[in-house]
């Protein structure tokens, strides 16, 4: 059930609740069965898309946004749209940072594209590169369209570049560079992640290619629709951000949804800047969603976000030297109840079969046995969809004992 607002000003727990309905995760009901194509299909087109990361700590990050969403599914299902050849449904670009999104959205990406074909919005390394190195860009192009899907160890010039290219090859540096212009696309994913390449008419179904492509302005203003919706109250850089849109044509759009009345301008409690209602998002009477989130969630990868709403100061510490570290090397949020509860820092070592708690911690004005008993739960759920028989939980951390104590009372 929701509520009605009638009101320009929105509460903190307001914004809370609107904001985990905008992203599908306002309820903590799940269903029994394991999620079909159509469930996570639905949960992805309420994201709008999927991050991609390369830490496997977990499991790859795509996956994790799925999960809290739909419940338990099997990777396979959302692997074939995403990454085969056949029954291909999402794409992979540059959205937020690199990122799988559904096939409709493919010419609101475009104007990116086309941007940096003209040497604008990507790194000034592939523009040096591809000016000094056309003749070599021409192979490529040709070795992919007669022998494509490719990798980079396929083509010549696969060594590492001497040059200061992040230490990637002239093969990856072209197929960066070509994959960014749009030349080519990913075609697949297969064993370690590793993209395979080939050109767009061989992995975008025809029907898609052949859309017609709007005016930058015309996606930027799309594109910010969309994150309005995802987001359902936000603020100007929290638009921005979901898609990693420009300033001055975000401020352009935003003035266009403001009239066309898409966003609602509001007081939002505690933010130091203006917010934006969207037109559709929902205020439900309540938000019970509980779910352990990917570092790369849509609800804590902005992290000035998340601080303005949950009052959770997160950050990622991988790159962070261990002694340094206050809550460990990869961290989940524990979503419970519509709040940010805690936190854990998580490994699967599939070696032992087993899902280790390295560190569990609570966050303030939680209660320890609640969140630990939801809690268990959650890495319960985990465990067996990474299909990881045991639980580990170390003693590090404030909510290590109680944590403990529920796993043992579970039997796990």
């Amino acid at each position: 059930m929701t509520v009605a607002l009638t009101t320009n000003t929105i509460s903190r727990n307001q914004a809370r609740r609107l904001a985990l309905a905008a992203q599908g995760m306002a309820s903590a009901a799940r269903p029994a069965t394991t999620a079909s194509w159509h469930r996570i299909a639905g949960a992805i087109d309420t994201m709008n898309l999927l991050q991609i990361d390369s830490v496997n700590v977990v499991a790859r990050s795509h996956y994790m946004p799925v999960l809290a969403r739909v419940g338990h599914y099997k990777p396979g299902t959302l692997d074939a749209p995403a990454f085969s050849l056949k029954k291909r449904q999402l794409f992979e670009y540059w959205a937020h940072e690199a990122s799988l999104l559904p096939m409709r959205l493919h010419p609101l990406l475009r104007w990116r594209m086309a941007r940096a074909a003209d040497g604008e919005g990507v790194y000034k390394d592939l523009v040096a590169f591809a000016a000094e190195r056309g003749d070599y860009l021409d192979l490529v192009r040709r070795e992919i369209k007669a022998r494509g899907p490719l990798r980079a160890k396929d083509l010549p010039e696969a060594a590492k570049s001497t040059k200061d290219w992040w230490s990637w090859s002239n093969a990856k540096m072209a197929l960066e560079y070509l994959f960014w212009t749009g030349e080519i696309t990913a075609a697949e994913r297969k064993n370690n992640f590793e993209r395979h390449y080939d050109i767009p008419e061989r992995v975008i179904p025809s029907d898609i290619l052949s859309l017609p492509t709007p005016s930058e302005a015309d996606a930027i203003r799309q594109l910010l629709d969309l994150s309005g919706k995802a987001l359902g109250i936000a603020s100007q850089n929290d638009l921005r951000d979901y898609f990693r849109l420009p300033l001055d044509q975000t401020r352009r759009a935003l003035a266009e949804l403001i009239e066309a009345g898409r966003l609602i301008p509001v007081d939002v409690e505690g933010w130091q800047h203006p917010g934006y209602l969207h037109t559709k998002a929902e205020l439900p009477r309540r938000a019970t969603g509980t779910a352990l989130l990917s570092p790369f969630d849509p609800i804590v990868w902005n992290r000035d976000r998340a601080a303005r709403i949950f009052r959770f100061n997160y950050k990622i510490e991988i790159y962070v030297p261990a002694a340094k570290r206050q809550y460990g090397y990869y961290v989940l949020p524990f979503l419970m109840n519509g709040h940010l509860a805690g936190r854990v820092c998580l490994k699967a070592d599939r070696h032992n079969n087993t899902l280790v708690v390295n560190t569990s911690h609570l966050e303030e004005r939680r209660k320890p046995d609640e969140t630990a008993a939801l809690l268990a739960g959650s890495l319960r759920g985990l465990a067996r969809w990474l299909a990881l028989d045991d639980i580990s939980a170390l003693d590090a951390g404030n909510l290590a004992g109680p944590l403990k104590s529920a796993l043992r009372e579970a039997g796990t």
